[in-house]
């Protein structure tokens, strides 16, 4: 998979990108994510890439042209499945997204900044909006961070261990169940009988009894779906 990202804050992507699982993934060759300064491809002499909103109003807009420049020429060159938005008012990123989007092969997100950007962009080249949350940050770029990180764990190869994706809160519309590592007994608290069976279905029921309370306890919401 390929992402390109722009950005007029790539320094913001950095540490992200460079380390951890997201490393893992590039190292591989899994996965390839490139940043792109927006300032590039501005052709104001002071590279320029906002603006007074028509109307009035506090706050500045993301220019047109700029964008548009950095959209079509990257789109000479891929051949993307979606041109994503990162943005506060687009649909809330979830598991089920997320499992969409690692099935395609190129990937350009548009982070905002400001006061957001030029309407006709998303009018004319966008194809998907994303939100992480109902609140507003001070631009899309770790709201890209988190999309991307959703994402690349999810591509074939990336885990050490690729059922465990499978098992993560959300994928079947449950949190996921509580963990337990060795020791078995610390300060008195016990890890549950059941785990140490060895009883493979016993464990399985439990954990799906677990998950289901949890789910019940903390997310009620999600059961509907379930």
């Amino acid at each position: 998979m390929r992402i390109d990202i722009i950005t007029v804050q790539p320094g913001l992507l950095e540490s992200p990108f460079s380390h951890s699982i997201l490393k893992r993934a590039q190292t591989k060759g899994l996965l390839e994510i490139y940043t792109h300064n927006l300032r590039d491809y501005s052709t104001q002499k002071q590279k320029q890439v906002d603006d007074y909103q028509f109307g009035g109003g506090a706050g500045m807009v993301m220019m047109l042209e700029p964008v548009v420049r950095a959209i079509e020429t990257l789109r000479e060159k891929i051949t993307y499945d979606e041109v994503i938005y990162l943005t506060p008012d687009g649909e809330t990123l979830n598991q089920g997204m997320a499992n969409q989007l690692s099935l395609k092969g190129n990937l350009l997100m548009l982070c905002g900044h400001y006061k957001g950007i030029d309407e006709r962009i998303r009018q004319h080249f966008v194809t998907k909006e994303i939100s992480i949350g109902d609140y507003v940050l001070s631009g899309g770029e770790l709201a890209a961070a988190v999309l991307v990180d959703a994402i690349g764990r999810l591509i074939p190869g990336v885990l050490n261990d690729e059922q465990s994706a499978l098992l993560d809160s959300f994928q079947d519309n449950l949190l996921a169940p509580p963990v337990y590592t060795r020791p078995e007994e610390f300060r008195g608290w016990k890890v549950p009988e059941v785990l140490m069976s060895g009883d493979h279905k016993k464990i399985d029921e439990w954990r799906h009894d677990m998950a289901l309370e949890r789910t019940k306890q903390r997310r009620p919401d999600l059961l509907d779906r379930h």
